[in-house]
């Protein structure tokens, strides 16, 4: 198949499966300048599946670049008024939103200041989105699409079609039904949280190399994984590809060190090698052999940035792990094994009475991977009995099987 055919694919599988777009809402696509292509494909799909607008909101990483290099430091976080009344109209509409992700220059911003790379973040807009997110209030969905430069990191060579054949797989356009497909998938996740929600865990310990970690849950926590409902009653799926299920910890409590399976791409550089220590619930001590000022600089971002906002356990049987790649995107990597995030929480996975005490709030969410062959992750009861969850990436609690 041609690259039109693969977008035009990828593009009706995030409308109708991701974002899962409904006749009369208006869409909006976020995305890079290079991501054109199929923003365009995306944008034919949503009116065919009656939408009442699309519009698309580019950015550019090489303006980006220059703002870095160039500009003043507080218009490293700010917002336009443009950009933040775009994203209050679509929440006021219960609109719907498309995210495109695939870094075409993943090294771009490499060579600068890690601190001032870190600081790079609309903060009043991040805040606003991510409460309609946690509120419900749109129907969402982030979708990949590869390029050379993100192939040649991958492969070591633009090699695209490789890179194509591994995210069809991931996102299931591998198969003779796709929508069959993730309906089964998400069916067996839906499995997996209700097992976990039934354990009522007071904590979870992850063991491994490097890694010695306890994060608390709250009575709250709510086990979920990508079968999202908006508050108007709209299923979608918010990540492709998604393998996860997940919740929000209690901000107070994680002890420990935890350290990164994964590289982690973040916006035009790569942090290898992380290490978090935590105390009290708070990173205390960032370590990482390249980009360790990034992320110094991301836990500033606010006091909620250096409080865990999610926990999320991904088994042996994900699509995306069974490749065997590193992705260097998080929308994958964190999809291949188990991750944590620092920064917000995610107010739909606590219950009402426990977001005020124990959910962190943050303008900055970063996942990292701490999962991997060599990682334990197990329960941990009331009375401190732990309980096996992931040996060798393989699920221990019940038959989850769709």
């Amino acid at each position: 198949m041609n690259e039109e055919g693969r977008l035009q694919r990828l593009a009706q599988l995030a409308v109708e499966v991701g974002a899962n777009v409904q006749p009369g809402q208006p869409l909006l696509i976020r995305c890079l300048v290079e991501h054109a292509a199929l923003a365009r494909e995306v944008a034919r799909a949503a009116y065919r599946a009656g939408a009442v607008t699309v519009e698309a909101s580019y950015r550019d990483r090489h303006i980006d670049r220059a703002l870095i290099e160039l500009g003043p430091e507080e218009s490293l976080s700010h917002t336009s008024v443009g950009d933040l009344a775009t994203i209050k109209d679509l929440g006021a509409r219960h609109g719907s939103l498309i995210s495109i992700a695939g870094d075409p220059d993943p090294n771009l911003l490499s060579d600068l200041d890690p601190t001032r790379v870190g600081k790079l973040n609309a903060i009043e807009l991040q805040t606003h989105y991510r409460g309609l997110v946690g509120e419900r209030q749109i129907n969402w969905t982030i979708v990949p699409m590869p390029n050379p430069a993100w192939a040649d990191q991958v492969f070591g060579k633009p090699d695209v079609e490789r890179l194509w054949q591994a995210v069809e797989k991931a996102v299931r356009l591998d198969t003779a039904d796709p929508v069959a497909e993730w309906r089964a998938h998400i069916k067996r996740l839906d499995a997996m949280a209700s097992v976990l929600a039934e354990r009522h865990f007071d904590a979870l310990h992850y063991r491994g190399p490097g890694t010695d970690l306890t994060v608390g849950l709250l009575p709250g926590s709510i086990w979920s994984c990508a079968n999202f409902r908006t508050a108007f009653g709209v299923l979608h799926v918010p990540n492709l590809p998604t393998e996860e299920v997940f919740t929000t910890p209690d901000r107070r409590r994680a002890d420990g060190r935890v350290r990164s399976t994964k590289p982690l791409q973040i916006g035009g550089a790569v942090v290898r090698d992380l290490e978090l220590t935590f105390k009290d619930g708070r990173i205390i001590e960032v370590g990482a052999s390249a980009g360790a000022g990034i992320i110094r600089a991301l836990v500033a971002t606010d006091e909620g940035a250096a409080h865990l906002g999610e926990v999320a356990l991904v088994d042996g049987s994900s699509e995306v792990g069974k490749l065997g790649l590193t992705f260097f995107n998080t929308l994958f990597d964190e999809n291949a094994t188990c991750h944590i995030a620092f920064g917000s929480g995610f107010a739909f996975a606590v219950e009402e009475g426990d977001r005020a005490a124990g959910m962190n709030v943050s303008a900055a969410h970063v996942d990292f991977m701490v999962g991997g062959p060599e990682v334990d992750v197990d329960g941990v009861e009331k009375g401190g009995h732990r309980v096996p969850i992931l040996r060798n990436e393989e699920f221990q609690l019940g038959n989850v099987r769709a």
